[in-house]
């Protein structure tokens, strides 16, 4: 097998919509295309991916620097033993003379083309990806049946009153039975009154999670923490930032409920320094790594190896994502559940088209890959990446 060319290319999120810190309008996402000298019904067998949602496209760095040491790589230094390409070697080789540490943007395009590999093999298998991943790594109890929340509750420009409920209300129409929502965007005493709003539909705080996103000094963190603590809800994610485990350690001493982070983590030796410094409970808080931002399912494969090192078990491991490439990442490895981004962040955030939610539990398609051709939106970008 030979990988004859390498398309990327940048499609803006359809979404103006804003957590506690950024607006996502001008965000874009990075499509990426493996197309290979395997022929199926007469076309070349194609394997796409793209790098999640909620940074941005890195077209610079897939063209000049990750693109190219592939294409010159030796094609049999790519393979593995059964003529397929290796996801883990085609890692190393687009990671060729980088620096360890520093774990941005270029954990986002390696994860583009790392992630277009189990794409592209579990297509050559005719199967689904999350049933590659678990024969990859020896999961022996795989199952198509994954848990998922719907994610929403952001802050719209001229929000009306009744919005959050409304929206709230179609995603458990849909089928959900547990929800996020993001904090920090407003006051205190207005964030609390769209807690209470919430949980009008949420029905108990167990079904409600809430997001500061970075957005709090350990000062806003406590003060959210106390406000929040009589609401027993399903947990309450990064606080403050991402890298200051010290808040995350304080905070936890002082908040009962589970703490969830690990969205902004990119890499094995972040996880091991959160599970280290950042006071994180075994059988309470939530691990969010994404494998669309972390160099893949190769590298995230290791942060769990280094999470059940420490006491840490996969079921607190909820990736963020929203999308396609964290479903099948849930229940290829048997992790606890996955989040959904039903009506925003498109046309990467959802599911298949005809996918259905039922009391909160989604079974994984059948198709072939990741099943991306089966969400017309994002098929016709992928086509239009193509030709």
């Amino acid at each position: 097998m030979k990988i004859t060319n390498i398309l990327e290319k940048s499609v803006p999120l359809k979404s103006n919509v804003s957590n506690a810190v950024i607006n996502f309008s001008t965000h874009t996402v990075s499509l990426v295309a493996l197309v290979t000298d395997q022929v199926r019904n007469g076309k070349p067998v194609i394997g796409l991916s793209f790098n999640s949602i909620g940074r941005y496209a890195q077209s610079g760095i897939i063209a000049q620097r990750m693109a190219p040491r592939l294409l010159a790589a030796k094609p049999e230094s790519l393979l593995q033993d059964n003529g397929q390409l290796s996801a883990e070697k085609v890692l190393s080789c687009a990671m060729q003379n980088e620096k360890p540490g520093g774990h941005g943007d270029r954990a986002h395009a390696a994860s583009g083309l790392e992630l277009a590999v189990w794409d592209l093999n579990a297509k050559l298998n005719d199967e689904p990806v999350s049933a590659l991943i678990a024969r990859h790594f020896g999961r022996t109890h795989y199952s198509p049946k994954v848990s998922v929340y719907a994610a929403g509750g952001y802050y719209y420009p001229g929000e009306q009153t009744g919005r959050l409920e409304q929206e709230f209300s179609g995603y458990r129409d849909l089928g959900f039975d547990r929800f996020k929502m993001k904090i920090g965007g407003a006051t205190l005493a207005e964030d609390m009154a769209r807690i209470e709003r919430a949980l009008t539909i949420a029905g108990v705080g167990k079904k409600l999670a809430v997001d500061a996103n970075g957005r709090f000094s350990l000062e806003q963190a406590t003060a959210y923490g106390e406000a929040m603590q009589g609401y027993d809800l399903l947990w309450y994610e990064e606080a403050g930032d991402p890298l200051d485990f010290e808040l995350n350690a304080l905070l936890a001493k002082e908040y009962k409920g589970a703490l969830a982070t690990g969205e902004n983590l990119f890499s094995r030796q972040d996880v091991k320094n959160l599970a280290l410094f950042g006071g994180a409970r075994p059988d309470l808080d939530i691990f969010q790594m994404d494998p669309g931002l972390c160099y893949g399912v190769t590298e995230y494969a290791r942060m769990l190896t280094e999470l059940e090192s420490r006491g840490f078990d996969r079921k607190f491991c909820y990736p963020h994502s929203g999308q396609l490439l964290g479903l099948h990442m849930v229940a290829g490895l048997g992790l606890g559940g996955c989040e959904v981004y039903p009506g925003i962040f498109q046309p990467m955030g959802g599911f298949g088209d005809s996918t259905k939610i039922e009391q909160g539990v989604v079974n994984v398609s059948e198709a072939a890959g990741f099943g991306f051709e089966e969400k017309a939106n994002l098929r016709a970008e992928f086509a239009a990446l193509v030709g």
